[in-house]
């Protein structure tokens, strides 16, 4: 009988758990601490966000199984012992668990929520902290020097939305950019703040007026408030900066509204899973989302290393999912990762977490090396442990439940369609 890929992702759920349990307690009791590497990871394992969460986490543990066929690290296998963080309140806890079981590192978080909790914890236990996938920008922004974020912030996402909108959108608008009108809707907590500010910059930058900043709150949005005030600035062109859930509703509402604008461009709300082409259908395309790659963009935007390194995590990820090609989270989870087991870990002098850090810092690879597109070289100033050479692409829903990369050329599998949005 066939499994439905919810069932496998389900079951793989339960096997982690329960190997999480086992790792936990030998890890606790000193068990084959001195023939294994035990990483630490949190993520939420169940609840909204473990669909998305366990895609990443499978995605760092790919990265841990190919360095371990390779060698582990000086020798020595890594093993990720894992705990489930479903709230910001349970941050302490979870790390401080992985503190007393030994470990010098913290891979996490998925969600921005999880993660500034989850770095500040493994920071002051004096770990480092890893982050595989969380973009708000304050997560690297604390000036912590154990603290490292390989992917792309939402001031990356929101950067690249103004800059699509001023040199492909406006273009076909038909209007000049001093012409173009752009209107910048966020949720109102750390993520839409940074994908919301760094948007509205770009966008002044090129020329373009900002005519409206709505702020919305997930739990109360308010649309009709929200649209009303929209409508009055008359946008050409909408930048929205959501999660899936609020993203459906923002574009259900807008449509109920009969609100027109030339083009919207969702910051990962709209290519963070198939949720939002799978309940919008047809109401999706032509909508464009800021987005870090997921598996199937051109690979020409990979060197020769970085295209092998894809290919094993392409073939790992259908030999356990029977899906074709990565998702954007498992993409961002074995980028994060493979630079973290291959590139740095065996070139640190020691595993101390200060050794580790000091070896993260000193590690730099071109764009196109890492698997999805990125290079590395971590920032020393006041984004310290940030990757400035993180990857991140415009997509865009072209038929119902079938997106295409549009931009940039290098990541690109198709041109932009569908200019003005269609009603």
């Amino acid at each position: 009988m066939t499994m439905t890929r919810s069932a496998r992702a389900r079951r793989w759920v339960t096997e982690l758990v329960v190997l999480a349990a086992v790792g936990g307690a030998l890890a606790a009791c000193g068990g084959g601490a001195g023939d294994m590497l035990s990483v630490g990871a949190v993520f939420p394992l169940h609840g909204m966000q473990s669909t998305l969460a366990t895609q990443e986490l499978r995605g760092v543990q790919i990265a841990a199984d190919l360095a371990n066929r390779q060698g582990g690290v000086g020798g020595r296998p890594i093993r990720l012992v894992v705990r489930d963080l479903e709230t910001r309140d349970g941050a302490r806890a979870a790390v401080d668990s992985l503190q007393r079981a030994g470990v010098p590192l913290v891979v996490g978080a998925f969600s921005s929520q999880l993660s500034m909790p989850a770095a500040a914890a493994a920071a002051s236990d004096g770990l480092v902290y890893w982050e595989a996938g969380a973009v708000a920008d304050r997560l690297t922004g604390q000036g912590s020097p154990l603290v490292f974020r390989v992917g792309a912030t939402g001031a990356n996402l929101g950067a690249n939305s103004g800059r699509f909108a001023a040199t492909q959108l406006a273009p076909r608008l038909g209007l000049a950019p001093d012409r173009t009108r752009v209107a910048v809707v966020y949720e109102n907590d750390a993520y839409g703040q940074s994908v919301a500010g760094a948007a509205a910059s770009a966008v002044r930058q090129a020329g373009m007026p900002v005519v409206a900043d709505v702020a919305y709150d997930y739990y109360s949005p308010h649309w009709a408030t929200v649209l009303g005030q929209v409508a009055a600035a008359r946008p050409d062109v909408l930048i929205l900066a959501s999660y899936i859930p609020d993203g459906v509703a923002f574009r259900r509402a807008m449509l109920a509204a009969h609100l027109r604008v030339g083009a919207l461009i969702g910051s990962t709300m709209a290519e963070c899973g198939p949720n939002f082409g799978d309940e919008l259908g047809p109401q999706a395309v032509g909508v464009f989302a800021s987005d870090r790659p997921e598996g199937g963009f051109n690979p020409g935007a990979l060197d020769r290393t970085g295209r092998q390194d894809y290919a094993a995590l392409v073939a790992a990820w259908r030999s356990e999912t029977g899906q074709s090609q990565p998702t954007e989270e498992a993409l961002a989870g074995f980028a994060a990762g493979w630079a973290l087991f291959h590139y740095v870990l065996p070139h640190s002098r020691g595993l101390t977490p200060t050794a580790i850090a000091a070896a993260a810092r000193a590690t730099t690879l071109p764009v196109g090396r890492l698997p999805n597109g990125a290079g590395l070289r971590f920032a020393a100033g006041s984004d310290v442990g940030q990757n400035l050479l993180a990857s991140a692409v415009i997509w865009q829903w072209q038929a119902p439940r079938h997106s295409v990369v549009v931009w940039p050329a290098a990541y690109a599998t198709g041109s932009p369609r569908f200019v003005p949005l269609p009603a």
